[in-house]
């Protein structure tokens, strides 16, 4: 673990990856580490608004990295039409039948480790390691709303149109990001979510 500072008042602390960040991020707000924000990413967590930042690192030594984050309550369906663009790529790339990776990815649980890009867009995590796949040499100009994609060992659906290299298995009517909702993520850091075939 290491820290950096990010401004006046923020510390950035770099960590192994999303699922260590996450778990920071949850334990440092459940024990009320005083910062007005707490933001995981994929290696790294920003505590914004601290009043003393050269203290920081020092509140955070009884975190044990080892311990993972408990997911919250809350656990989302999210029906997919396996239909994207991608699908037969990523199942050539994994070996497999198109059938036997929808049945991978629809047989796992997920869970959110940060948000980013774009307001509302999910990092899942939760497919293996081996699983990893690379991103579109050259990105799409655009990538409609709704679209489930992967890039490395991340899961993520697109909230609205955009442009995006993401390799895209499949497309969900779900709507990510509605600012008329009093969380307008529907997925925010620590949802547990499982993707559902839709025919």
């Amino acid at each position: 673990m290491r820290s950096r500072p990010a401004g006046a008042r923020a510390v950035l602390i770099d960590v192994e990856d999303a699922e260590t960040a996450l778990s920071l991020a949850s334990w440092a707000r459940a024990v009320g580490v005083p910062a007005t924000d707490i933001v995981p990413a994929a290696s790294s967590v920003l505590f914004a608004g601290v009043d003393d930042p050269t203290a920081l690192p020092g509140l955070l030594e009884s975190w044990d990295p080892t311990e993972r984050a408990t997911p919250v309550a809350a656990r989302i369906e999210v029906p997919v039409r396996y239909d994207g663009p991608d699908l037969d790529a990523v199942a050539r790339h994994w070996q497999m039948t198109t059938a036997e990776t929808v049945a991978i990815h629809t047989a796992g649980e997920y869970v959110v480790a940060f948000c980013g890009f774009a307001p509302g867009f999910a990092y899942l995590t939760g497919l293996p390691d081996n699983l990893g796949v690379p991103r579109l040499d050259t990105p799409r100009s655009r990538v409609e709303a709704g679209a489930v994609g992967l890039a490395g060992t991340f899961t993520g659906v697109y909230p609205r149109s955009s442009p995006g290299g993401w390799r895209i298995l499949g497309h969900t009517d779900l709507v990510l990001w509605d600012q008329s909702r009093p969380e307008p993520a529907l997925l925010v850091p620590g949802t547990r979510v499982r993707f559902v075939e839709q025919q």
